[in-house]
């Protein structure tokens, strides 16, 4: 039986490489340990890659860290957004 309280890893922010580690980063800056996945496959930069395909890096937190996380993620899509 699995404990509520359980850590486990979860996928806060998928994106091209450079996105990804720029969000790592920020993450990291605010004191949440992150990773990234599909590293190696997303820095190849397949030209077909899409939003939720082959080639996008995800970046991974911890439960206990997803909802400080996700404010971060949220914080910095629309502050890029607004610099566009």
């Amino acid at each position: 039986m699995k404990n509520d309280k359980e850590i486990e890893p979860v996928e806060i922010f998928t994106g091209k490489l450079w996105q990804a580690q720029s969000v790592k980063n920020l993450l990291e800056n605010s004191g949440i340990e992150a990773f990234l996945l599909d590293e190696i496959v997303g820095s190849l930069n397949f030209p077909w890659a899409s939003a939720g395909g082959i080639g996008l890096v995800k970046v991974i937190v911890s439960t206990a860290d997803f909802e400080n996380a996700k404010l971060i993620v949220y914080t910095h899509e629309n502050n890029t957004d607004k610099q566009m």
